[in-house]
């Protein structure tokens, strides 16, 4: 089985004291996090900075202490492959996100509750939870 690495971010701001998270929205209509794949010589957190800037256009600063994983299988051209995600969580303020038009059918503001709704997989609900609820203890 053909294995991939990515990585990506779970990004949020705070607009009036409330957190709202950057959700994307894929060619294919899921919603999610910005990620993408490792480019040679790159570190986890080079390519989760770079990822959120290409498909959001935002530059994030990278919260220390919180790292998350996530595994899942999924076909391509008839072959099952596996894709492990490394995620971080960023931060950002005084910029507008952009949803890279090549890439993306849009990019949305979300409060946790909105965000959670929006999702079609578990594995998604699991990592805004996680980091939320980190969010909460700061």
């Amino acid at each position: 089985m053909i294995t991939e690495k990515s990585c990506g971010a779970i990004v949020y701001t705070k607009e009036s004291g409330n957190i709202k998270y950057v959700i994307i929205r894929s060619k294919e209509g899921i919603y999610g996090f910005p990620k993408g794949h490792i480019e040679e010589n790159e570190s986890e957190t080079e390519t989760a900075l770079r990822e959120v800037a290409e498909e959001v256009g935002l530059t994030v600063t990278l919260i220390s202490k919180f790292r998350l994983e996530d595994t899942h299988t999924f076909n391509r051209n008839g072959e099952t492959r596996l894709k492990h995600i490394v995620y971080f969580l960023g931060e950002y303020s005084a910029q507008t996100p952009t949803a890279q038009e090549t890439e993306l059918n849009g990019v949305c503001l979300m409060d946790y509750e909105t965000a959670m709704s929006s999702f079609q997989f578990e594995n998604s609900k699991r990592l805004l939870t996680d980091a939320h609820n980190f969010l909460m203890q700061l």
